[in-house]
C-alpha cells in the first residue's frame, strides 16, 4: 500500500490476477483506485466489471503473456484482455483515453470490490468517438 517517509511517497504496488492465476499483473496504484466505475457500452454492460485507470506505464505484466487474449470491436481503438484459460477481463487499453489502461478492480488481491460503495456508471452507449 501507499508509505509515506517524510515528504516521499513511495508508489504502491498492487498485484492482481485472473481467476485461474494464469495472467499475473503489477500495478503502480500511488493514489489507489481512483475513480473506480461502471460503464454502460455494449461490452462493459455484458462483462459487468468495475473498473479504474492506469497510465500504460502503470501496468507490468509478470506473468500470463501467453494466455492473453485480445478483443477490439468498433472503432478497434480500445483493446480488451483476457485470460484464455479462465475468461476472466484482466484490463483495456483505453478508447476515450489511449494513455491509460482501465483494469479490473475485482483481480486486485485483497480487494473486495463490492466494499467500494457507490459506483458511478458511465455512458458509454454516448460515446465521443462514435459521433
Amino acid at each position: 500500500m501507499i508509505k509515506t517517509v517524510g515528504t516521499t511517497v513511495i508508489n504502491a504496488k498492487h498485484k492482481a490476477t485472473c481467476h485461474c492465476g494464469a495472467v499475473e499483473l503489477l500495478l503502480a496504484l500511488p493514489d489507489g483506485i481512483v475513480n473506480p466505475r461502471r460503464c454502460d457500452c455494449s461490452i462493459c454492460r455484458r462483462k459487468g466489471a468495475i473498473v479504474a485507470s492506469v497510465l500504460l506505464s502503470g501496468i507490468t505484466i509478470i506473468k500470463g503473456h501467453d494466455v492473453l487474449k485480445l478483443y477490439q470491436f468498433n472503432t478497434n481503438t480500445a483493446k480488451h484482455y483476457f485470460c484464455s484459460n479462465c475468461g476472466i477481463y484482466t484490463h483495456h487499453q483505453r478508447r476515450s483515453n489511449p494513455k491509460e489502461y482501465g483494469y479490473n478492480v475485482g483481480c486486485l488481491e485483497g480487494v473486495n470490490p463490492f466494499e467500494l460503495g457507490e459506483i458511478q456508471t458511465f455512458d458509454g452507449v454516448s460515446h465521443p468517438a462514435d459521433r
